[in-house]
């Protein structure tokens, strides 16, 4: 049974219009006319959404984004110097450092002056909004539990001013590198990189924190095509499972009163409603809050599926499709400790 749509007046504002999906000019990534997705996939992603409109978003290219890191410049600054040299900008909506990026010649944006002068950051629009939502302050004391290879901590960073300061902690040492480089280009000096899995933090109270957790990604198969052929139903348990530790390992090391952000690039509901739903009805001191971001276009999140139904605060959860806004495809829940 495919998932049904609200009617559209009792859709927020900022929930997408059915009519909306129709209304992007999408290119095809040339092969993926062959490519065989697995029958369960279909059954399963049939059930969730539009299948044959998540397919035509999901098998198209990917459009390239750009953050202004506004520890160096300004966001008028740094648009008119790319302006100039006959780049075309979009503003994102729901992100005013961040831009769409393109040029008529298929121009690489990393051989930009800006992106070695480390003026601005390639990160893809959805993956933007996590910081938003959990909205680190200067003088905050952030956890970003999952950091690497540190699009989310640089963002924060910026966000915060270069003041208070952000644990930026993974438990790949080979990935932490990549993010110490990041860190430096970006000019952050805000920042301590810690090497430990998520689960073994102890005794922390942190104003906030981001768990961007690890996750099967299948939001993001536009630029990233394997995952269709890598994807199974055990690893989504067993994903689903290690996120929840993390989330409420997490939560203990949040100070009352604290924000924390739970975030994934997948679209399965184990790793997303399910994570969110089991750990408020095991977590009481837990208060979900409502997201606003003007701009951003969104889809209802999943209350129920295959005979699991959720706890309806999930409804306050951000689930977005490939096709709502062309982007990848991601999630966000936003909490608050209680004091």
């Amino acid at each position: 049974m495919k998932k049904k749509h609200l009617e559209s007046t009792e859709l927020p504002e900022d929930y997408l219009d059915d009519n909306d999906l129709e209304k992007q000019d999408l290119r095809p990534i040339p092969g993926t006319e062959t490519l065989v997705f697995k029958p369960v996939f279909i059954e399963r992603y049939s059930k969730l959404t539009d299948w044959e409109t998540f397919k035509s978003c999901s098998l198209s290219f990917l459009r390239r984004s750009i953050r202004v890191n506004t520890i160096y410049s300004t966001v008028e600054e740094v648009k008119n110097s790319i302006l100039k040299r006959g780049w075309k900008l979009k503003q994102i909506p729901w992100c005013k450092e961040g831009f769409w990026i393109e040029h008529d010649e298929r121009r690489d944006v990393g051989n930009l002056l800006e992106h070695h002068q480390g003026k601005i950051y390639v990160q893809e629009s959805a993956s933007m909004l996590p910081p938003l939502v959990l909205d680190p302050q200067p003088g905050d004391l952030v956890l970003d539990m999952c950091a690497a290879p540190g699009s989310k901590t640089t963002q924060m960073g910026a966000m915060m001013k270069n003041k208070g300061l952000i644990v930026a902690n993974d438990y790949d040492g080979q990935r932490l590198q990549s993010l110490g480089i990041n860190l430096q280009k970006s000019g952050l000096t805000n920042v301590l990189i810690s090497l430990m899995h998520g689960k073994r933090f102890f005794g922390f109270q942190f104003d906030r924190i981001l768990v961007d957790a690890p996750c099967s990604g299948t939001g993001t198969l536009r630029r990233s095509l394997g995952t269709i052929k890598r994807w199974n139903p055990g690893v989504v348990r067993k994903l689903s499972r290690m996120q929840r530790e993390l989330l409420d390992n997490a939560f203990r090391n949040l100070r009352p009163g604290g924000t924390l952000v739970y975030s994934t690039c997948s679209l399965e509901p184990e790793e997303d409603e399910a994570v969110v739903s089991g750990f408020l009805q095991d977590t009481p001191d837990a208060e979900i809050q409502n997201i606003k971001l003007p701009g951003l276009k969104r889809s209802p999140p999943i209350e129920e599926f295959e005979g699991q139904k959720f706890d309806s605060r999930v409804k306050e959860c951000i689930r977005i499709w490939p096709q709502d806004n062309d982007s990848e495809g991601f999630f966000v829940a936003k909490f608050k400790k209680k004091e």
